[in-house]
């Protein structure tokens, strides 16, 4: 096996989503993972316009950005907007440009009424107990389609979704979120971490509990109001390495010459087969991506512990695996098993020792409609449109449902969209590592004659999504 990189930096990973859908154009920033489930495309229906309590907002700038004053003062949340005529920046006017930031609004008493009516014709499955904790376990591969209810996998809309939902339904209180090893990409990372911020503005509290940590854990963890840890906790902060193995060498030996197609000299996807090392332009694609990623890390989990950035690296080039050295620097709330950290918060809540901890957990919870909680009934829609697997023209003569990317489909849910008077834009979500050449031609011509036809706001989308996936994809 040849180590194709290790290197102790990577950094900011940009998350391409909507950036607004009113007063300004679309603009897509957008992940592709190679470790993605295979699911057909499916609808989901967003909320625009008027009336917004929550969005679908994924951007450049973090929900819980910090902004010094000239006095020195910080405000936390604040957006920055246009230039001032001194050239200072002025504070993100959100009504003439709405940013779809996350803006936790208080139910007044008609929206009060009105929601505990809904519960009271809720479905038996959406009985939650008032005064409930929401206990979620995130791990391993998170998938980003709907999964159906019998189903174990977890649902990378669902968890956001019930993020926001717990936000606003008044029988939740709070959250304890159980993170434990994930092997999901870092784009699905930083949409659960942006999730968890907005839910903070709810006031309501969220928890952490971390028995097995790395840095996609921790990074979902420091956002967090508090972490906690077992003593026998394994903590694996030491940077970020990505590796390969590369078997041209064994096919020299016993007489087999790959026959590889390429296009661009970035295009890695054969070297496995053609090369025996890493080849220098492959090296300098994963440096970028890793520097990228390890930079957005340390500057996150500096903003989150009110550190500097020199301090964060110096820390984890130390290979700090201690559990007591964490709490002491800060990095955790306190050390506590799981059964002291359930006491902890019957205590908060004020509840005897010999009770039980009202909880929901994530599958009952994502049953809960967003009716019941007042959170539809908005006119107008955008799609979401989400798409995983490897691309291919036609399904499979063993194929089942749900088995990748057929080209065929997607451009008939594609033009289902357009044609529809219901959908004012669409947002395609992709979760691929690429695949057959010609079907993503079709989709590649397909969208671009859409952008020539279609409202300039959903045209946008398509452009910009284009040019991201034939630049990244192998």
């Amino acid at each position: 096996m040849s180590v194709l990189l290790s290197t102790p930096r990577s950094s900011m990973i940009h998350i391409y989503t909507c950036s607004s859908i009113i007063s300004r154009p679309f603009s897509i920033q957008h992940r592709i993972s190679r470790f993605s489930p295979t699911l057909e495309p499916q609808f989901l229906l967003k909320n625009v316009l008027k009336f917004r309590r929550y969005s679908t907002r994924a951007f450049d700038v973090d929900n819980n950005e910090v902004v010094a004053d000239k006095d020195g003062k910080i405000e936390v949340g604040t957006q920055l907007g246009d230039s001032n005529d001194d050239g200072s920046i002025g504070v993100y006017n959100d009504e003439k440009y709405p940013s779809g930031e996350f803006v936790f609004r208080k139910y007044d008493l008609w929206e009060s009424f009105t929601v505990k009516l809904k519960m009271l014709f809720a479905f038996p499955w959406e009985r939650v107990k008032k005064g409930s904790v929401l206990t979620m376990r995130i791990r391993g591969e998170i998938s980003d389609q709907l999964k159906s209810r019998f189903s174990s996998r977890l649902s990378l809309p669902q968890i956001c979704e019930n993020f926001i939902k717990a936000a606003y339904d008044p029988r939740i209180v709070g959250i304890y979120l159980h993170i434990e090893p994930l092997s999901c990409g870092w784009g699905k990372v930083e949409e659960i971490r942006r999730h968890i911020l907005n839910f903070k503005k709810s006031g309501k509290f969220i928890v952490g509990y971390v028995p097995a940590c790395g840095e996609k854990e921790y990074y979902i963890g420091s956002a967090c109001e508090e972490l906690y840890a077992p003593p026998s906790a394994y903590f694996q902060l030491y940077g970020l390495t990505v590796s390969a193995s590369f078997i041209g060498g064994v096919l020299e030996k016993v007489g087999v010459e790959p026959q590889i197609q390429r296009i661009g000299k970035y295009k890695s996807a054969g070297d496995q087969l053609a090369r025996k090392t890493i080849s220098d332009e492959n090296r300098e694609m994963l440096t970028a991506l890793l520097d990228n990623i390890y930079e957005n890390w340390l500057d996150k989990i500096s903003l989150a512990k009110g550190k500097k950035k020199e301090d964060i690296e110096n820390f984890v080039n130390e290979g700090v695996y201690e559990v007591g050295r964490l709490k002491e620097n800060c990095w955790l709330t306190d050390i506590k098993y799981d059964d002291e950290i359930i006491s902890l918060l019957k205590e908060r809540l004020g509840l005897p020792s010999i009770k039980t901890l009202p909880t929901v957990d994530y599958r009952k919870y994502s049953r809960v409609r967003k009716w019941t909680l007042g959170l539809t009934g908005y006119k107008d829609k955008i799609a979401i449109i989400r798409a995983s697997g490897s691309i291919s023209r036609t399904p499979g003569p063993l194929s089942v449902s749900g088995s990748g990317i057929i080209a065929e489909k997607f451009i008939e849910k594609i033009r289902s969209v357009r044609d529809s008077k219901v959908y004012k834009a669409v947002v395609i979500r992709i979760d691929s590592p690429g695949g057959d050449a010609l079907a993503s031609d079709f989709l590649f011509w397909f969208w671009v004659f859409t952008w020539r036809l279609a409202a300039d706001l959903v045209g946008l989308i398509f452009q910009q999504l284009c040019s991201s996936v034939w630049s990244t994809t192998s």
